[in-house]
């Protein structure tokens, strides 16, 4: 079924272009030149009609700008939404299935809409976020969420239009839902012990008016609720009391103490660079309560 993040987007099917960047290189542009960015659009919509047929029928926008994975997955969608809104602006509404590319102004300038974070732009993974619309989007998003993420590997062409244009060395252009991309992303933060984070982040982006809560030391006492992040701040004793009991030793408490806090301004710069507000919280106590 397609993507339907809040009732208030239009329908769609959300997707990716994801660059592996060579060697981590930057790219030496931000946004494909127009022109390029209406081949590669076109591209991309034969690469996706070939593993889903009803692609053909839909229209298909592509922001030909490169962003870090955490500006494509934030609460309500924010890159999606604003490709979805240029498409809405876009001429020849009633002549058919239409694709489109949105890349760089005539003077190479990056439009607003475009422009990426620039403190998350030394990543080694790009996304160019693309959305479908259309009378066969419903067929055509299911084929894609079954395949892409096992067969979306882009054409070799399409691969060599993305690094001319962008003046970046490429590894692997492949093709992501944005399920596929959760799925991803999900993965990672797990491999590297943030498995609570990823629980609270998850609400934060598919469940929005949801709450999640993670209360299991030694990690942070945080909750999601109410569209935002609070972290409980605990003086050195009531960490004591939730984390090392039995401990007596000074050095190793504070030793303790330390790596904690440091846990909990990880957990605060993730929460921030995916676009959820952050609160601390004094919790004198330890008890989760003071979170509400």
């Amino acid at each position: 079924m397609p993507f339907t993040p809040t009732d208030s987007d239009p329908v769609a099917f959300r997707g990716v272009i994801a660059i592996e960047l060579r060697d981590g290189g930057l790219p030496e542009r931000a946004a494909l030149p127009a022109d390029a960015a209406g081949e590669v659009a076109a591209l991309l919509g034969r690469d996706l009609a070939q593993l889903a047929p009803d692609v053909a029928g839909c229209d298909l926008a592509l922001m030909a700008a490169h962003f870090d994975p955490a500006e494509a997955l934030r609460p309500g969608w924010p890159l999606h939404r604003r490709v979805l809104e240029l498409l809405q602006r876009a001429p020849g509404q009633a002549q058919g299935a239409r694709i489109i590319g949105f890349g760089a102004d005539a003077q190479g300038e990056v439009p607003a809409p475009l422009r990426c974070d620039p403190t998350l732009a030394g990543g080694g993974l790009r996304l160019l976020p693309f959305v479908l619309r259309g009378a066969t989007l419903d067929a055509a998003a299911a084929q894609l969420e079954l395949m892409l993420f096992d067969t979306g590997m882009a054409k070799p062409d399409t691969a060599l239009a993305l690094q001319d244009g962008l003046g970046a060395r490429i590894e692997h252009v492949r093709y992501l839902s944005l399920h596929d991309l959760l799925a991803m992303m999900a993965m990672q933060y797990r491999n590297v012990g943030l498995d609570g984070l990823w629980a609270l982040l998850e609400t934060a982006l598919l469940e929005p008016a949801g709450e999640c809560l993670l209360d299991a030391p030694p990690e942070p006492l945080v909750r999601y609720g109410d569209g935002e992040v609070r972290i409980a701040m605990l003086d050195p004793a009531a960490w004591r009391r939730r984390n090392a009991p039995e401990d007596s030793d000074g050095d190793a408490l504070e030793r303790g103490f330390g790596r904690f806090q440091k846990r909990q301004r990880q957990y605060a710069a993730v929460f921030e660079v995916h676009g959820v507000p952050v609160q601390f919280v004094h919790c004198a106590d330890g008890d989760a309560a003071c979170l509400r």
